[in-house]
């Protein structure tokens, strides 16, 4: 039901480039051989670009019929994500990473193949009356780019009165979308508890303050944060993925350091278990003689949540490209996080997942070895760019 379909897409170019891209894969603020592809394919097409912001990221500037870099009019921004992920992959087809320990295993090579398809349909048919940023963004696995871009001025350079991006989704089949209302992504946060204890030879344990089994006490009570502390329906995930501790079977450690995540959809259910961290820890560490020191890494993201009037927007377009029946417009929330939230805390936007099963079934799940972008998803995907940026223009038109 995909519409536009009159339009000019070079899918063929547009496959061969994602393929390529996926050939070679970049980790994050790596993105250099990544970044000239986009560019030589943007020049092509005659499209000015700034690069370096955010180190490798660009941003891409489409102007409609009779505005300018000085007269830009109501400016849209697309956002796509170029790194990829530190992981070997175990595909066999041609277009396989070349290189070990690295590939694109969350579809970010289908996110850059889909926006720069609907540069092509942009560039084709000028007749908006508006500007369109298009924001090709390193570092979304871990690095938080987006930040890095709005941090060296990227909405200061580029205004914009909306932001969109769109995520490939495994548990949706292709050929269907969704979008919601409020949080769609999670925030997460890293956290490192220290306990500090006193070591000594195991024989002797009674001259020891052994911190083991302290960290044991902390990470079992930690549980309780989320079973028994946050409403069923907030939803909130604590987990400790690492405990380091000890050389030696025969020596009790000066210490022993708990690594974990939160994900919250909520800056409440957030606080209550940094709180709760910094509470249960120290309490029980406290009760054995010992200290603890609760540590929350830099880095986290927010909450991705979606703005009404955008989300709604969205849905729309998603309906008017797959059907009633094909656009979800209020999925369940994801816990997973993303760094599109930093841009939604400053523009007003919305986050949508497009599927990416195969056959009509869920395909292999994002961060997995075997996983793919579905090339199916390149027309679609870039129709649903071309549709929704012309639309937006009319709405603001009509204002």
């Amino acid at each position: 039901m995909y519409l536009d379909k009159d339009a000019i897409l070079n899918i063929d170019q547009l496959t061969a480039f994602r393929h390529d891209l996926h050939m070679h894969p970049e980790l994050k603020y790596e993105e250099s051989r990544t970044a000239d592809r986009i560019a030589a394919y943007l020049t092509a097409l005659g499209i000015p670009m700034v690069r370096g912001l955010g180190a490798t990221g660009i941003v891409a500037s489409i102007h409609g019929k009779g505005r300018s870099a000085g007269n830009p009019g109501p400016a849209l921004g697309i956002r796509a994500d170029m790194d990829a992920l530190p992981l070997q992959e175990i595909n066999l087809f041609e277009h396989a990473s070349r290189y070990e320990g690295r590939m694109h295993a969350c579809g970010h090579d289908g996110h850059t193949a889909m926006v720069l398809g609907a540069a092509e349909l942009l560039v084709a048919n000028r007749d908006f009356d508006g500007t369109v940023h298009l924001i090709f963004q390193p570092a979304e696995e871990g690095g938080a780019g987006a930040r890095a871009m709005m941090d060296e001025g990227l909405f200061d350079q580029f205004p914009c009165q909306a932001v969109f991006a769109l995520h490939n989704w495994p548990a949706l089949p292709q050929g269907q979308m969704g979008v919601r209302v409020g949080p769609i992504m999670a925030a997460a946060m890293k956290f490192e508890i220290i306990v500090r204890g006193k070591g000594g030879h195991a024989a002797l344990p009674h001259t020891t303050i052994d911190p083991i089994p302290v960290a044991c006490f902390i990470v079992a009570q930690l549980q309780t944060l989320v079973s028994r502390g946050t409403d069923p329906l907030d939803a909130a995930v604590l987990t400790v993925g690492k405990i380091d501790a000890g050389t030696s079977p025969n020596i009790i450690p000066d210490e022993a350091r708990i690594y974990g995540t939160c994900r919250n959809l909520t800056k409440e259910s957030q606080q209550f278990l940094i709180d709760g961290l910094h509470r249960i820890s120290g309490h029980i560490a406290e009760a054995h003689f010992a200290a603890a020191e609760v540590v929350l890494m830099s880095g986290g993201y927010p909450n991705t949540t979606n703005h009404k009037k955008e989300a709604v927007f969205m849905g729309e377009v998603m309906r008017e490209m797959v059907g009633n029946d094909n656009a979800h417009t209020d999925v369940l929330p994801a816990m997973t996080a993303e760094d599109f939230g930093f841009m939604l805390q400053q523009v007003p936007g919305a986050y949508g997942w497009i599927g990416n099963g195969a056959d009509g079934k869920p395909g292999v799940g994002l961060h997995n070895p075997g996983y793919d972008f579905n090339d199916h998803n390149l027309d679609l995907g870039a129709r649903f760019w071309n549709r929704l940026a012309r639309r937006w223009f009319e709405t603001q038109a009509q204002r």
